[in-house]
């Protein structure tokens, strides 16, 4: 029985590998989903109301970003059962700041994910900020980069 859909965030299982089109459908049937609650609950003045984030995706940015993300074929990261890293891609994990979220790029040890870093993760900026999301590139300990994921702020 199925739990129902989730979108990955880097830090669960491999994706099932068996039916790669059952999952694009799923994640096609969400991401279209959330454009429609966009297009309903929007209370933007003007311009296109899917290109603001929602309430509830303000409250839930980790989800929101990681649906944006697999919507935009943007590989998620993967752990296999004991905690390690078995997949290069995107990790979404919750920012410091309220409404807010952090993107990485992993992957196993000697994958070259680092190496990738700084182009996939502007892809991925470049996939969030025509929906709506600020993501800005930061270097942290030991040069690693990662996107910090905001709402954009209202365009004037």
């Amino acid at each position: 029985m199925s739990a129902g859909f989730a979108a990955a965030t880097g830090d669960g299982p491999p994706l099932p590998g068996g039916d790669a089109e059952q999952r694009s459908r799923e994640v096609r049937a969400a991401f279209e989903g959330l454009l429609q609650i966009r297009r309903l609950t929007s209370r933007q003045g003007g311009g296109d109301p899917a290109a603001h984030p929602a309430e509830w995706e303000l409250r839930q940015p980790v989800r929101a970003v990681a649906l944006a993300l697999e919507a935009a074929k943007r590989p998620p990261s993967a752990l296999d059962a004991s905690g390690v890293r078995v997949a290069t891609g995107y990790r979404v994990t919750p920012g410091e700041r309220l409404g807010t979220a952090v993107v990485e790029w992993l992957g196993p040890p000697g994958s070259g994910a680092a190496q990738e870093e700084e182009a996939a993760l502007t892809a991925c900026a470049s996939a969030l900020a025509p929906l709506g999301w600020d993501a800005l590139l930061y270097r942290g300990p030991r040069r690693h980069r990662y996107l910090e994921v905001e709402p954009a702020g209202p365009t004037a």
